[in-house]
């Protein structure tokens, strides 16, 4: 009963005008990055955190989320029509959605996605109202050591479940870390790694690296492919509902991506990538039907499991977030800094010291994934018509949004010198073929886990034992220690790496 009175709260908070208008925004904003290909939901978020300044919390968070679940369904669409993931999550979607859409199918592909996202989104909000309360009751047991253990499990995890090389994850994270230490130091109150430069006593603002990794990087790197490469769907999009035997392989199949999606979710690193991804290969291990189109040439099943997936897990993403404080993954990174943007400390005392927040956030998903219903499927036109905005004229106005945001944030050209640094370094990251994400979470933990490290060890006269006589700290810590031997086990890194060339 308790549950129904705080979403009564929720939904109380969630229907007021203001609040319904900026979810709107947020999940139109998110539709319209996740379908132009190269700009994806933490560039965006990145550029935007400093607009967020002259809202109220609850709305800022409520058009954030938007985005970022509004961006996992606008994805779909390029996946499906230009053969393009408009967003990482919608890799996998590419494989079966394009080849629907070139049979002339791709209204029922687009309805697929449409449907069970919004099916799957639903299925995660439950899990997120249900779960959140009992883990924050467990959140209020953990004390320093136990953040610490948390936070290295979290890093662990995030380089277990990063795609790509371990070897270049680990280096992200590394690297991560190292730029969390530059600013004032915790306990003493010196500068260091500062260089003598005024502007890095405070620390180089998380934004100002998301913003020139994320943002100018993708530019960068989406200037240097050939606009050929390009390929512009024309044709029109007829009979968006799916037959009857689309919705009979359709649904078990969203079934099982809408619980794998809502499990990996939780987990650090990209859980929505990874759930994608998962999700696709169950599916090419179910047996095909008779008459059933193989995977890889247009079957239905192969848009509808994935993308049910990717949306659950990213509403599953919050529950860390909001329980514990810990960002499983880039884009709950910057949520973490719009909370903090607004003097709330992420974890456990959000429930009690800002319920309207809590609640309100959690009741605007709902409504944010019947919006995206609507603008998804009826103004699948207008998306269409964009995909044909030629890039000279995007990246420009994109540029120019990074840098007045970056400036405005602290009042300082420094920044912006900062971001166009960054951005060539998101470049090189991208020839290299490293995935950026792993070094925010490394940027926003390392302070976090510094702090915590050093408040246990003070509690305890100087005594590391602390972290293993703990036995929450002790039982994340051996899960740590679990995951690092599993994932070296020459079985286990083969079929990681299976898992994320799946072809794509």
């Amino acid at each position: 009963m308790e549950l129904f009175e705080h979403l009564s709260m929720g939904f109380g908070v969630a229907f007021t005008a203001t609040n319904l208008l900026y979810a709107f925004l947020g999940c139109l904003l998110g539709t319209l990055i996740g379908v132009l290909p190269g700009i994806g939901p933490v560039a965006t978020i990145a550029m935007l955190l400093p607009a967020t300044y002259a809202l109220p919390p609850v709305s800022a968070l409520i058009m954030l989320a938007g985005i970022y679940y509004g961006a996992q369904y606008g994805g779909s669409t390029t996946a499906i029509l230009v053969n393009l993931p408009g967003e990482s999550a919608s890799v996998v979607t590419v494989i079966d959605g394009y080849q629907m859409a070139r049979k002339g199918r791709a209204g029922p592909a687009l309805a697929a996605a449409g449907l069970g996202s919004f099916f799957a989104g639903c299925v995660g909000t439950i899990i997120l109202a249900a779960f959140a309360p009992p883990l924050t009751e467990i959140a209020f047991k953990f004390g320093p050591a136990e953040y610490f253990s948390l936070m290295v499990l979290g890093l662990i995890g995030a380089v277990v479940l990063a795609s790509g090389s371990l070897i270049k994850a680990v280096c992200m994270i590394l690297l991560g870390l190292l730029l969390g230490l530059v600013g004032t130091d915790v306990n003493s109150g010196v500068a260091r790694y500062s260089f003598d430069i005024p502007e890095l006593t405070d620390g180089i603002n998380f934004i100002v690296i998301a913003m020139g990794i994320f943002g100018y990087g993708e530019i960068i790197a989406n200037l240097s492919r050939p606009e050929e490469e390009r390929e512009v769907f024309t044709a029109k999009v007829q009979g968006l509902w799916p037959t009857k035997e689309d919705f009979k392989r359709m649904a078990p199949a969203v079934l099982r991506g809408t619980l794998l999606g809502s499990a990996l979710g939780i987990l650090p690193g990209g859980g929505a990538l990874l759930a994608s991804f998962a999700a696709y290969t169950i599916e090419k291990k179910t047996k095909l039907k008779p008459g059933e189109v193989p995977f890889g040439k247009g079957n239905i099943r192969g848009v509808a499991a994935p993308e049910s997936a990717n949306n659950a897990g990213s509403q599953t993403s919050f529950i860390p977030l909001l329980t514990l404080g810990i960002p499983p993954n880039a884009v709950m990174a910057l949520m973490v800094g719009a909370m903090t943007i607004h003097n709330i400390q992420p974890g456990p005392q959000v429930m009690t010291s800002n319920p309207e927040l809590f609640w309100g956030l959690i009741a605007s998903m709902w409504i944010g994934n019947a919006m995206l219903i609507i603008l998804n499927l009826p103004l699948i036109g207008i998306w269409i018509k964009l995909l044909s905005v030629p890039y000279r004229f995007l990246f420009p106005a994109i540029v120019l949004f990074c840098a007045v945001g970056v400036y405005t944030t602290n009042n300082n050209t420094f920044d912006v010198w900062l971001v166009a640094l960054f951005g060539f370094v998101g470049y090189m990251f991208y020839k290299l073929g490293c995935e950026p994400a792993p070094l925010l979470l490394g940027l926003i933990l390392g302070p976090m886990m510094e702090e915590n490290l050093r408040r246990a060890l003070l509690l305890s006269r100087g005594d590391w034992s602390v972290l293993a006589t703990r036995p929450i700290s002790a039982g994340l810590l051996a899960a740590a220690l679990l995951l690092v031997v599993i994932v070296t086990l020459p079985a286990v890194s083969k079929r990681r790496e299976e898992a994320f060339v799946e072809e794509s």
